[in-house]
């Protein structure tokens, strides 16, 4: 298999679909006895849930998952059935009688373009996902990935294909993972600043969403809606909640490298980072390790994801799988 985010020991991954809404979610389970994890939030359309539980000054200290789901804010619903299947198993912050699972989530906004406006993830699918979680991470099109899109500057029409990917990067005993939730409003982009996957001119070629925008080109569709990048970034180094704040902005950093633009006014761009380990670890190594990662986890985000709707994805006509 390929490297992914599971490469750090201890953290699972699991996906509920639902392929007729175009829409679903995805949980990062992190070890039973939770993970320090902080966010930053570089977009300024942003829906989420217990983002304060990610703060260096909160109490709870840990945090036992983290969801990413579809639906927009409707969707942060999953995030109940991943705090019920946590519960059944004991794992939470621990108080009298019980546990209370510490669960921050965040969603992209994928509602009616490919699927129907009222399919969202429930409850029920957030307890799938959890029962599901495992090493092996399914990428493109499915999760909350399911209903995702990029390039959608020139209006959904003349978009691609989003999706969720994951990739790992190791130095000796120091891994750091990334998964991404790649649902754009910009062009995505390879190391190199070519485009892969973004808004596409009349001809069938890239338009360049960031260039047209510069000369002054209007937005076309629905600007205030279907946009918003996620990212779970997970190490086995020994890091403080401080000093996850700057994988956090590490991560933020490949977001801006590989989708331009991003962090728009209608983008929600958000980025947890998570320590599952005690590997002792400079900050700074951590960081592009982490920059790494998350750049290769948006590319194959793309890369994996099958069209549909008419719009189409860069695995179509394509057998897709892993690279060993």
């Amino acid at each position: 298999m390929a490297p992914a985010i599971t490469d750090v020991p201890g953290v699972l991954v699991g996906h509920a679909t639902d392929p007729a809404g175009a829409t679903g979610c995805t949980v990062v389970l992190a070890p039973d006895a939770g993970m320090p994890c902080t966010a930053f939030v570089r977009g300024r359309a942003t829906g989420s849930r217990e983002l304060d539980a990610c703060r260096p000054e909160s109490l709870a200290g840990r945090v036992h998952a983290i969801v990413l789901t579809g639906g927009s804010a409707y969707g942060l619903a999953a995030a109940d059935g991943v705090m019920r299947w946590l519960e059944r198993q004991g794992r939470g912050f621990p108080i009298g009688g019980g546990v209370v699972p510490i669960v921050p989530a965040a969603v992209i906004f994928d509602l009616a373009p490919l699927g129907r406006f009222v399919a969202r993830p429930t409850p029920e699918m957030g307890e799938a996902a959890c029962a599901a979680a495992g090493s092996a991470v399914a990428e493109g099109s499915v999760g909350a990935g399911t209903g995702a899109t990029v390039g959608k500057a020139l209006g959904m029409e003349r978009a691609m294909k989003g999706g969720i990917g994951s990739w790992a990067v190791r130095a000796g005993d120091l891994v750091a993972g990334a998964l991404a939730v790649v649902n754009a409003f910009g062009d995505v982009r390879d190391g190199a600043g070519r485009i892969v996957a973004g808004a596409r001119a009349e001809d069938g070629s890239f338009a360049d969403a960031a260039a047209y925008l510069a000369r002054g080109g209007r937005p076309g569709g629905a600007l205030s809606a279907h946009h918003t990048t996620l990212v779970v970034v997970a190490t086995n180094a020994g890091l403080d909640r401080v000093a996850l704040g700057g994988v956090a902005r590490a991560g933020a950093d490949a977001v801006a490298r590989r989708i331009v633009p991003s962090g728009t006014a209608v983008d929600g761009d958000l980025v947890f980072a998570g320590s599952a380990g005690a590997v002792a670890a400079a900050g700074y190594q951590v960081e592009q390790l982490a920059r790494e990662a998350t750049e290769q986890a948006i590319e194959r985000a793309v890369r994996m994801a099958q069209g549909r709707e008419g719009i189409p994805g860069l695995a179509d006509a394509r057998e897709v799988r892993r690279e060993a």
